[in-house]
Order: structure tokens, then C-alpha cells, then sequence
């Protein structure tokens, strides 16, 4: 005899209905956070009733469900099944949720926005404020996307993702918010800091990337690349963190996204980058979120704030 499903329906009598929303949310949130803790604290519901729950979930699945792995627990196949089932469950009871009208004043929960420092610079300081001050009870949590910002998505660790990404698939929605273009930052004293900042003085100059651990690629390296130059940079780093402090004093030259150099880096010198290179922040979210009155409501402060920018 093949195995039975969870939702087949001797188990649907005996096990897998005795389960309730909370505990699937519960279920499919550890699963995704890879801890019991962060996941009740996400949830808002104390240690106790978590660890009843698992227990019940346990019980119900006839499974361990979770094994430790140094500070995270690894779902086992079995729950691993079982959270592929809950989760578009839950993604359609949310959808149903969502039919109700939203009024920011009286919205609750919560709400993860995965970004990288040049949208949270430029169009998170604004929109914090304005839910701040219209829907007080609503808790924001902003991630860091680095390179995980679609897996973030895909797992229903983030409602919403910012960047200069492109993510194809029929389950993600995308807005573009705005458009900006690569710039040279540099010490003040910088000999490039005067003069013509050409191709040629670029390409030999010692140079600052930012590679968020060497697995991104920024915008302007294949185009260098079409011109026919291959630069290889004398520093990488993982973000555009303490730029000024890095590249002050020193020949280095960054390159980054001009909104963001004015922003990061006031001190330091700014020349045009040789090659018109433009960078665009998209918005992206799934259909988890779509019909969501409070992610719409999300969606359109960030996508005001971006117009500011244009």
C-alpha cells in the first residue's frame, strides 16, 4: 500500500483536523525561521504554547518533525511534506482574509520588507514614518537581502523585496520604483577628484567593489567588460557599510549608485562614472500578499516615496 497523504481522508478524520490555523502558521513559520523560538516571537505567542504545539504537531503527523542542527532545527521530509501542503492553505485562507476593507489606524500583525542599505536609505526612513504614524500597530521588520532576497520570497520569510534584481516567474508581482546610475566616489584629494575621469584613468585606477560576499555582480562589470577592459578590484566588500571610512585617505575608488554615494558618503568627492550605466529598483511580492490590504496600503508608501525620487 502507497503511503497516505496528510490530507487524505482517514488521516483528515483522525489527525490532520484537529489542527488549527494557528498551528499550521506555527508549523509552517518554524519550519521557514529554523527556530522555535524566533518563530514564536514572530507569531506573538509565548515559549509554552509553542512547545504545546509542536508537541500536538508531533502527535498529529506522527513525526519528530524537527531535528537540531547547531543553533537551527532541519525539518524532516516529513515535515517538509507537510508544510508544502500548509502553505498554500495558508496562502489562500490569507487571500480570503484579505477581502476584508483595511484601516490603517486599527491594522495589527506584521509585515517583513527584505532590502539592501540603498533602498533603506532612500525610501525606508519616509515610509517608517508615515506607518508610524498612521497604523501604530503594525510592526515592521526589515531584513537584508544581500543575494537571498528571492529564496526570502519563495519561503514567506519577506512580503516584500527591493532591489536592483530581476526575478522571473508567474507567482511574483514586480513595481519599478525608480532608476538611478553608477557614480566614482572617492577622497576629496583623490587625483581623480580633478579633471577628466575617462575609460582609460578608470580602468587604472585601484578600485573598491561591493560583491555582498563575492556572490554579486554589480551592473557595470559587464559593461567594462564590452568595452574591452578587465578590472580587477584591489578591495571587495560585502555592502556599502562605513564606505566613507574605507576609501577615505586612501587612492581607492568606489563605485555605487549616486543617490546612495550622496547619502553613504558626503565627504568623499563624487565624479560620473564613464559609462552610462543606470541601476533600477524594482519592488517585487508574490500572490500570498497580493490581495492583502495592508500589503497594498505597504506597497503604495513605498511606491510614493519612490516618486519623490524621480
Amino acid at each position: 500500500m502507497g503511503r497516505i497523504g496528510i490530507f487524505d481522508g482517514d488521516a483528515m478524520a483522525g489527525g490532520i483536523g484537529r489542527l488549527d490555523v494557528d498551528a499550521m502558521r506555527l508549523l509552517v513559520t518554524i519550519h521557514d525561521r529554523g527556530s522555535f523560538t524566533r518563530a514564536a516571537e514572530l507569531l506573538g505567542v509565548n515559549q509554552s504554547t509553542a512547545s504545546y504545539t509542536v508537541a500536538h504537531l508531533r502527535r498529529v503527523l506522527d513525526d519528530v518533525l524537527f531535528i537540531r542542527a547547531g543553533n537551527r532545527v532541519e525539518p524532516t521530509p516529513r515535515c517538509a511534506e507537510a508544510v508544502a501542503e500548509l502553505r498554500a492553505i495558508l496562502d489562500r485562507l490569507d487571500r480570503l482574509a484579505a477581502a476584508r476593507p483595511f484601516d490603517p489606524a486599527t491594522a495589527r500583525g506584521e509585515v517583513v520588507v527584505s532590502s539592501n542599505l540603498h533602498e533603506r536609505l532612500m525610501l525606508l526612513p519616509q515610509v517608517l514614518r508615515r506607518i508610524r504614524a498612521a497604523a501604530p500597530g503594525l510592526r515592521v521588520h526589515l531584513f537584508d537581502a544581500g543575494t537571498g532576497g528571492r529564496a526570502q520570497l519563495m519561503e514567506n520569510r519577506a512580503d516584500i523585496l527591493l532591489g536592483p534584481v530581476e526575478i522571473q516567474g508567474d507567482i511574483f508581482y514586480r513595481r519599478h520604483l525608480f532608476t538611478d546610475r553608477y557614480v566614482c566616489v572617492m577622497d576629496p584629494g583623490h587625483p581623480l577628484a580633478r579633471g577628466v575621469l575617462d575609460l582609460a584613468a578608470y580602468a587604472c585606477a585601484d578600485h573598491l567593489w561591493i560583491t555582498h560576499n563575492g556572490r554579486w555582480q554589480a551592473p557595470f562589470v559587464p559593461r567594462l567588460a564590452a568595452e574591452g577592459l578587465e578590472v580587477r578590484p584591489c578591495v571587495t566588500t560585502p555592502s556599502h557599510d562605513n564606505l566613507e571610512g574605507m576609501i577615505g585617505g586612501t587612492a581607492l575608488v568606489a563605485t555605487i549608485p549616486e543617490s546612495l554615494a550622496r547619502q553613504a558618503a558626503p565627504g568623499m568627492a563624487l565624479r560620473p562614472f564613464p559609462l552610462d550605466v543606470r541601476i533600477g529598483i524594482d519592488m517585487y511580492w508574490t500572490a500570498r500578499t497580493h490581495g492583502s490590504g495592508v500589503h497594498q496600503w505597504l506597497r503604495q508608501l513605498l511606491a510614493e516615496a519612490a516618486e519623490a525620487l524621480r
